[in-house]
């Protein structure tokens, strides 16, 4: 028999127990669903209609136009208006608002006489990222009604208008809905990917080795090449069905534009899966056990993916040691191609650097595979 019919006799045997084994095969193809639809609903990076108490002390026409400024801007939703600071300390300390506003007694008088009319912002900094981006919206708003006010002010006693020094012409690639939608969801399919196809194989070989049946496998003419080669395709074709899954709920449900090729996506995700599959495949001959198999795998796919990838978090912003190791996780180079296949529309022509490191990695995977599963025969 020949190496190719070897390696599609164990395709065929593990195809089998795939298909009679229904309760794995709907997890298999139900978890991504799951989790695409749960973190693509829940997992939002947008800082808007931030709840927000507003003491206005001057209660002047100049007070209630910057209010109005508040209520008009999709960022802000006025929660309630006090009389007092100690509501707006209230609801900060039980995290029902995010941002108190308090407009002191002579803002109106200061506004008129075109003096310094001060305006005072309480944030919370418990989330010190939300935090951030909150006071630079309400900057940003209370700098441009401050330029109005001067503006007007010098027309009328000057008859000219104010023209700002630098005006900013904002042009938004890519993402001109800034939708943190558009930029979780393409790098989550790699996090799914990645998770599911690594928790499927880690636990064939050690299942084999649980059952006895891997002795039964040894007593064939079977080399362990086959042997990886046939499990992995197997669960390959699982893999694809999962990443279409992935895709076309990506696009339809969630509405996340696809710029780029089609056939880039699916050769690219295709060496992704191959090292995912062949790094689950590494655990469970190197591990023999079910349960170790299976907290390896999720150690080494799920958390690196998610946390090392680029995914949420910026490498950039990383320390120095720990962007040197997501270097080592393909997660990393798939995210970065999938952004750029979805948002950006580029080809291989810029991102050949991450489609060579899969390769590599599927490459050095496989091999591994192979001679853990040799040691373990021999």
């Amino acid at each position: 028999m020949s190496g190719l019919r070897r390696t599609r006799a164990v395709f065929l045997k593990e195809c089998r127990h795939i298909v009679r084994d229904v309760r794995s095969l709907i997890l298999a193809l139900a978890v991504p669903l799951l989790l695409l639809l749960l973190f693509g609903y829940a997992l939002s990076l947008d800082v808007d209609r931030i709840p927000t108490l507003v003491y206005d002390a001057d209660r002047t026409a100049a007070s209630r136009e910057l209010i109005s400024r508040l209520e008009g801007s999709r960022y802000f939703e006025i929660l309630g208006y006090v009389d007092s600071y100690r509501p707006i300390q209230e609801g900060i300390d039980e995290g029902r608002v995010l941002m108190g506003v308090a407009i002191p007694q002579d803002y109106g008088r200061q506004v008129a006489a075109g003096g310094r009319a001060d305006v005072q912002v309480l944030i919370d900094g418990s989330d010190s990222n939300t935090a951030a981006i909150a006071l630079g919206y309400v900057e940003s708003l209370v700098r441009d009604y401050s330029f109005e006010l001067r503006s007007a002010a010098l027309e009328r006693r000057a008859g000219r208008r104010l023209e700002p020094p630098v005006e900013a012409r904002l042009r938004v690639w890519y993402n001109n809905t800034l939708e943190s939608r558009n930029y979780v969801v393409p790098g989550l399919i790699a996090v799914i990917l990645m998770f599911v196809s690594t928790l499927l194989t880690s636990l064939t070989i050690a299942r084999e080795w649980e059952m006895g049946s891997m002795e039964q496998l040894l007593s064939t003419p079977l080399r362990p090449g086959e042997l990886v080669a046939g499990k992995m395709l197997a669960f390959f074709v699982l893999g694809v069905a999962d990443m279409l899954l992935a895709v076309v709920v990506g696009v339809l449900v969630f509405g996340v534009p696809l710029r780029g090729s089609l056939l880039l996506l699916g050769a690219t995700a295709c060496v992704f899966l191959f090292g995912a599959l062949f790094w689950g495949i590494f655990i469970s001959a190197a591990t023999r056990s079910q349960l170790l198999a299976y907290q390896v795998g999720f150690i080494t796919s799920f958390l690196p993916a998610l946390l090392l990838s680029g995914f949420i978090y910026a490498i950039e912003n990383m320390p120095a040691p720990i962007q040197a190791i997501s270097h080592i996780f393909p997660a990393r180079y798939f995210v970065t191609i999938l952004k750029g296949i979805f948002m950006k529309g580029i080809g291989l022509e810029v991102l050949w650097p991450q489609a060579l490191a899969l390769g590599i990695y599927t490459t050095a995977v496989f091999l591994l595979a192979t001679r853990q599963l040799k040691r373990r025969i021999a």
